[in-house]
């Protein structure tokens, strides 16, 4: 048995109990992303955080050519000191985000999903305000791409775009 075969073999053997539970790729054919990619017009960002959050939802989920769900969020974000030095300086932050979002069925206005996602991440400050401030702003950004990410996550799990 040649070496490919083995590995196809040993996929097969993995994949098999998958089958039989029903489970299906979400992002293949009839599963849960099937019916969200282009549907959900998101509401304006009105702020440089909400409009990175908007971004990457666009990048997950596609732009809406004929909306079937308008999805509206709330985003909050703030900073605490972690670490300080002898001189009471702080040089090291965290950066915490908290996301309400509810994702409304445009039809009959029907709440297909609502909730609350939480994420943390950080920075560290430097003698340098320019590091510190270039710091402080991708940190913003990745807390954002982590909670976007995680509301697609959320949205594919409840398979909120099924009941079309």
């Amino acid at each position: 048995m040649s070496s490919s075969d083995r590995r196809a073999f040993f996929l097969t053997l993995a994949l098999l109990p998958l089958a039989g539970c029903g489970f299906r790729p979400a992002y293949g054919p009839g599963g849960a992303a099937e019916g969200l990619r282009g549907a959900i017009r998101i509401q304006a960002p009105e702020t440089r955080e909400e409009f990175h959050l908007v971004g990457q939802l666009e990048r997950r989920l596609g732009r809406p050519e004929v909306p079937l769900y308008d999805l509206a969020f709330t985003l909050q974000t703030r900073e605490q000191g972690l670490s300080i030095t002898g001189q009471q300086e702080i040089t090291r932050y965290n950066v915490i985000g908290r996301l309400d979002f509810r994702l409304v069925r445009v039809r009959d206005e029907r709440i297909m999903a609502s909730g609350t996602l939480d994420a943390f991440t950080g920075y560290s400050a430097s003698a340098s305000p320019v590091a510190t401030l270039s710091a402080q702003q991708d940190a913003h950004e990745r807390l954002v791409v982590i909670l976007a990410d995680r509301l697609v996550t959320r949205l594919l799990a409840v398979g909120a775009g099924r009941s079309t």
